[in-house]
C-alpha cells in the first residue's frame, strides 16, 4: 500500500471534513495552496476575497465559496432588489389596473362611457388631471372580439393597452383629424377579415384604456358634453348592423380613486396584469423579472413570509425610488432651460423615453408613469397648433420645495404660446392629484372666468393658503402643512414653446 505524505493526508481529511458537515464553510481553515504544474500566474481581478466589505455588512467566502451566512444576504439583498426593480418597471401595468379599478367602480366597461359634464374637480383621485377639459372614459374588453369606436370630432383621446403601451389616437391628433370617425379595436391574435371603412387599431392586450378631452366653447362645456353623448358610440362589430346604445355617465363631483397602491398591494396589481394579458404582450425581460418575485402567468403569487417581508419594503424603498426620481429628478436633459425649475419626463420629445433608438431612458420613464397617466405621441412630439405640452414644477425659483402655507407667484410673459388655451393645475405631493382645498378647481387658465391678463397680453398667478388682495381670480388656494407643484399646459402649442424663445417665469417665494 502507497504511504501518503502528509500533506496529502491533511488536504484529503479537509475535504471529507468539508463534505461531512452541514455547517459553513467559514470554519475551514484558509491556506495557500502548493504551486502544482499546470500553476500559473492569476489574475487578481478575477478572484474573491476571503472577505469582502459591502453595503451589505462583510461577507465571507473560502477560496470564493460563499458561506451561509454570505448566501442568506446576498439572496436576501438579490429578492430585495428585484422586488424595487418590479415596482419601478411594473408601473405601467400598476396604474392601469387602478384606472381600470376606478373605472369600474363608476359603472364604466365597453358600450358604458364615464363623462365629466361639469369638469374634473379634486374629488377625483387621477393622476395629474386638467380642470378645464371635458373628460370621458371608459375601459374596454377585447375578449369577445373586436369593438368598434365611433368617436366625435374636436376631442383629444388615445387608446393605450394594459401595459401602457400606445396604440392609437383619436380626434384633433388621430387619422381622423378631428371631424369624428370609425374606429375598429382589435384583440391580440386577431385573423379574422378586418372590414374596410374603418381606422384599425390593433391592441397587444385584452385590456385596453380608452380616454379623451372634449373641450369649452366660450367657456362653456355643454356644446361639447352634448357633441360627445350625441355622436360617441361603442358597440361590438358583431353587433354593427344594430348596434346597442352607448350609456353615458356623468361623474362630476364624485369621489373615486384611479391610483396604484404604493405598499405590498403594488404587487397583488402587478400580479393581475401578468395573469390576465397574454405573454406576448409584454418583453421576455420584465416579465422574467417580475417571475423572479414569483409573479408568473399560471401561477399562484403566494409569497411566504420572508419573501412578502422583503417585498414589502421593496415596495416602500421603490416608491421612495419614484418620488425622488419624480420630484427631484437627477435627468439634465429633463429641464427645459438652464437654472430652472421647469421639466418634462419626455426627454427629447420621445413619448417612448428612448434616449436614442433602442435604449429606454429608465428614470425618465419611471417620472412619468408616477406622476401622470396617458401614453401617445401628441403629449410629446412636436406638433404646431396641435396636441398639448407640459411642463412640470416641483420647486421655487430658490429650489425649495413648495409649501402650502407660503405665498407664490409665477409670471407668463407676454404672447402666451398657446392657440387654444393655457392652463396652470395644482396637485398634491401625495396623491399626485388635484390639491383639495376649498376651491372646487385648484386651478388658473386663460379659460377661468374673471382671470386677468395684463394689457402686454402676460399673465401672473398667484399660490397661497389666502389670496393676495387685488389678485383673487389669478389665484390657486394652497394648504398649510401640505408640499404641491404644478403642471403648465399649452393646448396648441406654438413655434416659441418649442424653439424657447418664450419662457415661463419661476415660482417666486412672496417676502
Amino acid at each position: 500500500m502507497k504511504t501518503l505524505t502528509p500533506f496529502t493526508a491533511v488536504l484529503i481529511a479537509a475535504a471529507f471534513a468539508g463534505c461531512a458537515t452541514n455547517s459553513s464553510t467559514s470554519s475551514q481553515t484558509a491556506q495557500t495552496p502548493p504551486k502544482m504544474k499546470m500553476t500559473t500566474e492569476i489574475p487578481p481581478q478575477i478572484t474573491t476575497p476571503d472577505t469582502v466589505e459591502t453595503r451589505l455588512g462583510t461577507l465571507h467566502f473560502f477560496d470564493g465559496f460563499p458561506d451561509d451566512a454570505t448566501v442568506t444576504k446576498v439572496y436576501d439583498n438579490l429578492d430585495f432588489e428585484r422586488g424595487v426593480q418590479a415596482y419601478l418597471t411594473g408601473l405601467p401595468g400598476t396604474s392601469l389596473v387602478g384606472m381600470r379599478a376606478g373605472l369600474y367602480s363608476l359603472g364604466a366597461n365597453n358600450s358604458t362611457v364615464v363623462i365629466f359634464e361639469q369638469l374634473m374637480d379634486s374629488k377625483a383621485l387621477w393622476l395629474t388631471p386638467n380642470t378645464d377639459s371635458i373628460y370621458f372614459a371608459t375601459w374596454l374588453d377585447l375578449h369577445d372580439g373586436p369593438l368598434v369606436l365611433e368617436t366625435p370630432p374636436k376631442v383629444l383621446g388615445f387608446l393605450d393597452d394594459s401595459w401602457f403601451h400606445y396604440i392609437i389616437d383619436f380626434g384633433n391628433a388621430g387619422p381622423d383629424k378631428g371631424k369624428g370617425g370609425k374606429f375598429l379595436v382589435l384583440p391580440p391574435g386577431y385573423t379574422n377579415n378586418v372590414p374596410e371603412g374603418y381606422f384599425v387599431a390593433r391592441s397587444r392586450t385584452f385590456g385596453v384604456w380608452l380616454v379623451s378631452r372634449g373641450f369649452k366653447v366660450n367657456g362653456d362645456p355643454k356644446p361639447a358634453v352634448e357633441s360627445i353623448k350625441n355622436t360617441m358610440r361603442i358597440y361590438p362589430l358583431a353587433q354593427a348592423n344594430n348596434p346597442p346604445p352607448t350609456k353615458f355617465i356623468n361623474v362630476s363631483g364624485v369621489p373615486h380613486n384611479t391610483i396604484h397602491a404604493n405598499d405590498f398591494e403594488f404587487y397583488e396589481e402587478l400580479n393581475q396584469v401578468v395573469q390576465e394579458e397574454p405573454t406576448e404582450s409584454l418583453d421576455p425581460e420584465s416579465l422574467g423579472l417580475f417571475a423572479s418575485i414569483g409573479i408568473e402567468k399560471g401561477k399562484p403569487f403566494a409569497p411566504d413570509e420572508r419573501m412578502k417581508k422583503i417585498l414589502t419594503e421593496s415596495a416602500a424603498v421603490g416608491n421612495a425610488t419614484a418620488r425622488a426620481l419624480t420630484f427631484r429628478t437627477r435627468l439634465k436633459d429633463s429641464f427645459f432651460y438652464p437654472n430652472s425649475a421647469w421639466c418634462t419626463p419626455f426627454i427629447g420629445g420621445s413619448y417612448q423615453f428612448l434616449s436614442q433608438p433602442g435604449v429606454r431612458n429608465l428614470d425618465a420613464r419611471t417620472f412619468f408613469f408616477y406622476y401622470a397617466t396617458g401614453i401617445t405621441p401628441a403629449m410629446a412630439n412636436k406638433f404646431i397648433g396641435i396636441g398639448s405640452q407640459y411642463a412640470a414644477a416641483f420647486v421655487d425659483a430658490d429650489n425649495k420645495p413648495l409649501d402650502g402655507s407660503k405665498t407664490y407667484k409665477l409670471h407668463l410673459p407676454p404672447n402666451i404660446p398657446a392657440k387654444d388655451f393655457w392652463s396652470i393645475v395644482v396637485y398634491d405631493n401625495q396623491t399626485r392629484s388635484d390639491l383639495q382645498t376649498d376651491q372646487q378647481f385648484p386651478s388658473v387658465s386663460s379659460l377661468t372666468e374673471g382671470v386677468v391678463i395684463n394689457p402686454d397680453t402676460s399673465a401672473d398667478v398667484y399660490f397661497g393658503p389666502t389670496a393676495p388682495a387685488g389678485h383673487e381670480a389669478n389665484w390657486v388656494q394652497t394648504v398649510p402643512g401640505k408640499g404641491w407643484n404644478c403642471l403648465l399646459r399649452l393646448y396648441g402649442p406654438l413655434q416659441p414653446w418649442y424653439d424657447k424663445t418664450w419662457r415661463p417665469g419661476e415660482i417666486e417665494l412672496v417676502k
